[in-house]
């Protein structure tokens, strides 16, 4: 994984996202469209996208799908893992002169992120780390926070007469995956029994991360919108699964949360 992002050379990282879609070709537009990804494969009704010839997101349609609702178990948003933060700068100018809806934009401490949502509803991050070396650690784990996005500092990455954005670079990843639950304290027990991930941090008793290898996170888990929530309805568009690159796996497993949500093991290659 030379090249690569930390998020993605640990013993387990994120492979992919498979999204349920009620119309699997609009969104697939979109994802080429905002992000520049390549369509790798298209076969009954599933669109596979991704960047440097791996695919990183898998859409299937379902027209009979009923809408997400985000008072229920699913996916709060993929984080889809820029190189380095120039990237984020080009992405950022570019977001800004489509006249994007932006959603959010936060400074982390261990990172820069930008939100959105695809017009299926499902959660969208753009980010790219600062350097591990920099990261802090306080009395809940590694220091993260919800900090206003300084745009002038992030934008001044730009050398002069840069080219912009021209599609996601091929060595972005898929950083993380955060999801929605019903409760932070039963997923933090089972990402540590199931998949052996360990806790990072955790904001008060409505969200936990967890990762491997030292990373702020892989998974996230809140109940900000979904506490109590009970398993996820199989029939809504939306989160379908998500894939785990493992280097000791052997072979492919496949896991449920307790809300139903599908894990996929893939060793990695």
């Amino acid at each position: 994984m030379d090249g690569f992002p930390f998020a993605a050379t640990t013993p387990v990282s994120i492979g992919r996202v498979g999204l349920r879609a009620r119309d699997a070709r609009a969104l697939a537009a979109f994802y080429a469209d905002i992000l520049g990804f390549q369509e790798m494969e298209s076969n009954d009704g599933a669109i596979a996208l991704g960047a440097g010839g791996r695919t990183l997101l898998e859409i299937a349609e379902d027209r009979f799908a009923e809408p997400d609702n985000p008072r229920e178990a699913g996916l709060f948003h993929t984080a889809f893992l820029l190189p380095d933060r120039t990237d984020l700068a080009r992405w950022a100018l570019f977001a800004r002169d489509r006249n994007m809806q932006i959603e959010g934009a936060s400074d982390h401490l261990v990172s820069e992120a930008l939100y959105l949502s695809d017009p299926e509803g499902n959660g969208i991050e753009i980010y790219a780390d600062r350097d591990p070396e920099s990261w802090t650690k306080n009395e809940d784990g590694i220091a993260m926070a919800t900090e206003r996005l300084d745009f002038s500092s992030l934008l001044s990455t730009l050398p002069a007469g840069d080219k912009g954005w021209q599609g996601a670079p091929e060595n972005t990843v898929i950083g993380h995956v955060h999801l929605r639950v019903g409760d932070p304290k039963t997923a933090e027990a089972w990402w540590h029994e199931a998949q052996g991930f360990e806790t990072m941090t955790r904001y008060g008793s409505q969200a936990v991360f967890l990762a491997t290898g030292g990373y702020h996170h892989h998974i996230g888990a809140n109940s900000w919108r979904s506490a109590g929530a009970g398993k996820r309805n199989p029939h809504r568009a939306g989160l379908s699964w998500l894939e785990l690159k493992s280097r000791t796996a052997t072979a492919g497993m496949e896991f449920a949360d307790p809300w139903g949500t599908v894990i996929r093991v893939s060793p990695a290659s």
